[in-house]
């Protein structure tokens, strides 16, 4: 198979005309193109006045390979293209001693579960949460009614706190073996459209997200895996160095010496008991800021200018970081266009705040975390859980600042800016619910992050006209960006440092930053698992 890069072609193209393109490319005719895939497409608005354009990558197969890439050699953008093609480390033997525990049903516990029962393994996965339908119902519950449900909410259920997102599917990760082409086309079988094999920025959105993750299920029992909903680890049986089962709520023990340890960033509880079973953890870097809501239109004039509103473009993005002069860095965080801000707490009595977009992107405003990194050293020493109780301590306070009832505190950015409270909205409505409770957000974070957010909103306000407007909001807080403890593990087994067959895996052990992220590293995890146990 042929691969050509750098396909360039117009925003209105048809089909036809990419074949067309590809002929010429490679200088052969209609009838020597025996197949064709565009892998990759996205768009260049470096020069919005010259135009936006499309760059794509495509797959060919043609008549005569070795002829073509011999007229092509001088052409770099012309090659072999890779062998993407998925291959089972392992088999499961016919009489299965023993099935692996799966623990936590995010995307990182759900590939690791579904490659398990694809080479024959029959997992059994431990979920706290409920599944999708039920799950959904308790978090409209919190939006709708201020009724939060600790163990089913935005952060804990089926999917992970990644099913109530804008369903992003590109990450920065090095992917030398294409295991998120798997993911991909995993997330295609189970019904999620099939645009996201080839563009640049793919995404599903919640609803969509939702009954793929249902039908990963189905797929998982199927082929003789087990999942059990409101199922919470409470305890590990270790012997020895070595895992040898879990402990539920309820008391029931499940033996097994090979458990993936698939958490989300908010298992607190589970983090506090890995910490008295002194599993090695240790404390890593993430971040905590404010969510900025901006009218969509405004990101889509600055990003695509006359081009904005084209179908094909869709709804814009923005990706921002700026380096203060106290040393913070600044940055952009999980952005969704034409999303809503939702309450993403798991816990009584705090507010955390997260982003969402439908698969349509069609809502009236663009949010984003605005978030301040921080450092374990730097900023909470104490040992590997400090970050937690710096965490709990913001929520907490946001929680007070919000009126003590799930409401998110607001401010205006001209206010915060200025150092005024904010007492009327303007043209920017926000759309968290419960609702917001304007006022100052200066109290809401250490000073620190109020400086260098202060410094950086200007500063972002050149590179998109309008981002720093006076009545754009701020909600806070946003202080889930990613785990602040990692389950450290060895490399090569993939395995806890100081627990033999404990597996850690995802965003909750710190090896992930988003689903398709996580969902790779659920592979990675699922083929050292087949391993030991083959």
């Amino acid at each position: 198979m042929i691969r050509i890069n750098e396909l360039s072609l117009p925003l209105d193209y048809e089909p036809a005309l990419l074949r067309q393109a590809v002929l010429k490319r490679l200088g052969i005719s209609d009838e020597e193109l025996l197949e064709l895939t565009l892998f990759k497409r996205s768009h260049d608005a470096r020069r919005k006045t010259g135009g936006i354009h499309f760059v794509c990558i495509v797959d060919v197969f043609v008549r005569d390979e070795a002829a073509v890439l011999r007229r092509c050699a001088d052409d770099r953008k012309i090659g072999v293209a890779p062998d993407m093609t998925y291959r089972p480390v392992a088999t499961a033997p016919p009489l299965l001693k023993e099935r692996p525990l799966v623990v936590g049903f995010g995307p990182g516990g759900v590939f690791a579960a579904l490659l398990l029962a694809q080479m024959g393994f029959k997992p059994i996965v431990l979920e706290r949460g409920r599944d999708v339908r039920r799950r959904t119902q308790d978090t409209w519950a919190l939006w709708r009614k201020n009724t939060l449900t600790p163990e089913s909410n935005v952060q804990f259920g089926e999917g992970g706190a990644g099913l109530f997102s804008d369903g992003k599917l590109y990450s920065q990760i090095k992917d030398p073996h294409f295991y998120g082409r798997k993911v991909m086309q995993e997330f295609v079988r189970a019904g999620a459209p099939p645009e996201i094999l080839y563009k640049a920025r793919p995404h599903i959105g919640t609803f969509r997200l939702t009954g793929v993750v249902a039908a990963m299920r189905q797929e998982i029992l199927s082929l003789g895996g087990e999942v059990r909903f409101e199922s919470r680890v409470t305890d590990l049986l270790i012997e020895g160095g070595r895992v040898e089962g879990v402990m539920l709520a309820n008391g029931e023990v499940l033996h097994s010496r090979h458990v993936v340890l698939a958490l989300g960033h908010s298992s607190r509880d589970t983090l506090r008991m890995l910490e008295k079973r002194r599993v090695y953890l240790e404390a890593k870097p993430f971040a905590v800021g404010f969510r900025i809501e901006h009218p969509q239109s405004l990101i889509d004039a600055a990003r695509h200018g006359r081009y904005a509103g084209h179908p094909e473009l869709g709804a814009a993005d923005y990706k921002l970081v700026h380096h203060a002069r106290n040393g913070r860095a600044v940055y952009s965080f999980c952005m969704c266009p034409g999303g809503t801000v939702v309450a993403a707490t798991s816990e009584p009595q705090r507010v955390v705040t997260n982003g969402m977009s439908q698969y349509s992107r069609n809502e009236r405003n663009a949010n984003a975390g605005i978030v301040v990194a921080i450092d374990p050293e730097r900023d909470f020493p104490g040992g590997p859980l400090a970050g937690l109780a710096l965490q709990e301590s913001l929520e907490s306070k946001a929680y007070v600042l919000g009126g003590s009832n799930y409401c998110a505190p607001g401010q205006l950015v001209g206010d915060f800016l200025r150092g005024n409270a904010s007492t009327q909205l303007g043209e920017v409505i926000p759309s968290y619910t419960p609702g917001v409770l304007l006022g100052d957000l200066s109290q809401a974070l250490p000073t620190y992050a109020i400086e260098a957010m202060r410094e950086a909103l200007p500063v972002f306000g050149q590179q998109i006209r309008g981002f720093d407007r006076d009545d754009a909001v701020l909600t806070g807080v946003e202080s889930r960006t990613s785990s602040p403890v990692r389950i450290t593990r060895d490399a090569q087994s993939m395995q806890s440092l100081n627990v033999r067959g404990l597996f850690p895996c995802g965003e909750g052990a710190g090896y992930a930053g988003g689903i398709l992220s996580a969902g790779v590293d659920g592979i990675r995890v699922a083929e050292a698992v087949a391993r030991s146990l083959s």
